[in-house]
């Protein structure tokens, strides 16, 4: 069987790991960096687990592209993130130099497309929307599961 491999490809991926952060009863968000269309880090949301504010998907998918690489620009990459990047995290893109960003769900509250200008790097392609609605889902079962462990 060929395998096909395409942004929901890799998106699929991204979910798998947003999966994996809503198991831990993290904000359930998952990234891959793609490489030669070869997955060379997976991650996701580990704030409450590592205590860290910077523990985004992103953050650590970056830290382990680039440990993986032996280099810190992630040039020819592309992340696959389930949800679209904060302001902190398109800032870490930025720098990485990242080739292509790919997210499901936006983030209408604290999306970086928010922000005016970009804050992605300009030769970053950034493509939105394949596979939102399974984001948003993710996201939707995890905050009616908090606000119902609160009441």
């Amino acid at each position: 069987m060929l395998e096909i491999f395409n942004d929901e490809f890799f998106m699929k991926q991204a979910l798998i790991e947003a999966q994996k952060a809503l198991d831990k009863n993290e904000v359930p968000v998952g990234a891959v960096v793609v490489l030669n269309n070869r997955v060379i880090a997976r991650t996701h949301n580990l704030t409450e687990q590592l205590t860290d504010v910077t523990a985004h998907a992103e953050v650590q998918a970056i830290t382990a592209a680039a440990q993986y690489l032996g280099a810190k620009y992630l040039k020819g990459c592309t992340m696959y993130i389930s949800l679209e990047p904060c302001s902190m995290c398109a800032g870490a893109l930025f720098w990485s130099q990242i080739d292509k960003v790919v997210f499901a769900a936006r983030d209408e509250r604290r999306g970086a497309s928010r922000c005016e200008p970009s804050l992605y790097h300009p030769a970053t392609l950034v493509v939105k929307g394949p596979m939102q609605d399974e984001s948003r889902n993710l996201l939707t079962s995890f905050f009616k599961r908090k606000r119902k462990s609160i009441i």
